[in-house]
């Protein structure tokens, strides 16, 4: 009996400092820093054309967060030249996964779920500013239609 109780002592601390350790992973990897923009356009320069889409779309997802941001602080102008990039860089992913046949359809989600946002966002910004929100949904969803198009082209009828 005390045999047991050692026993099971023992393996009830093995199993406190395992998860301890793997909480010190987590944090510390939480706490990584994030790449800067600038240094992710950086690497889709460096990237091969196949790693491009998915760098393209993290860009184009990062920076519509920051255009939320901008647009909730006020600062139309700023907001404007990040949804300029999450438009540049939807599209450039888009480009990217048609010419190398892979990440069509992750990026399509992505972008299907970055409209949706921008048209959540639509209804909270400026009367001036809805225009332009309402452009940005419209590129992307022209994104997503060429996205969907490559994926599943029409065969011709005989």
């Amino acid at each position: 009996m005390l045999f047991r109780m050692k026993h099971s002592r023992f393996w009830r601390i093995a199993a406190a400092g395992l998860m301890l350790s793997t909480l010190g992973v987590c944090f510390a990897l939480s706490r990584a820093p994030e790449p800067t923009i600038d240094e992710l356009k950086a690497r889709v320069a460096n990237a091969s054309v196949a790693d491009r889409p998915p760098l393209c779309i993290h860009i184009s997802e990062r920076q519509l967060d920051a255009a939320d941001r901008f647009y909730v602080a006020g600062d139309s102008d700023q907001a404007k030249a990040a949804l300029a990039d999450v438009i540049t860089y939807s599209e450039l992913a888009r480009d990217y996964a048609i010419q190398s046949r892979k990440h069509e359809k992750p990026s399509e989600i992505a972008i299907r779920k970055m409209a949706r946002k921008l048209a959540d966002l639509k209804h909270t910004v400026s009367h001036d500013d809805q225009e332009q929100v309402q452009s940005a949904v419209d590129r992307l969803q022209k994104v997503r239609d060429d996205l969907l198009t490559a994926m599943f082209p029409k065969v011709g009828k005989k």
